[in-house]
């Protein structure tokens, strides 16, 4: 690994790791809210991002060499989810959107790195 690509992995894993916490916020917050029912997609994708985004620390720690594969896939998580919670005015919908968009960009610069 250069160093170019251990500072890349290192911002990557920090992005997802972050994004696993706001989901899994989101998530949680979600569920105690009176319009479940209306979040029930955010809720779905909440779950998906967040898992996701576990794998992918996970791979990046252990040098996987499926890393581009697996991040490509969370920035299409991560924009599925963005989008969803994008629909919600909720403030923990709205720090989803942030992060996951963040994320998303991070694990694209992956693709060229790895």
């Amino acid at each position: 690994m250069t160093n170019l690509t251990v500072t890349t992995y290192k911002e990557c894993i920090d992005a997802c790791i972050r994004c696993m916490n706001v989901c899994n916020t989101s998530y949680v917050s979600s569920l105690k809210g009176l319009d479940i029912f209306e979040l029930r997609e955010c809720l779905r994708l909440d779950r998906e991002c967040a898992d996701l985004c576990g794998m992918a620390v996970q791979a990046m720690t252990r040098n996987s060499p499926f890393v581009a594969e697996i991040c490509e896939l969370v920035a299409k998580a991560c924009d599925a989810c963005a989008d969803e919670c994008m629909k919600h005015p909720h403030e923990h919908c709205q720090e989803c959107v942030k992060v996951c968009r963040e994320c998303a960009s991070v694990c694209r610069s992956m693709l060229v790195a790895a």
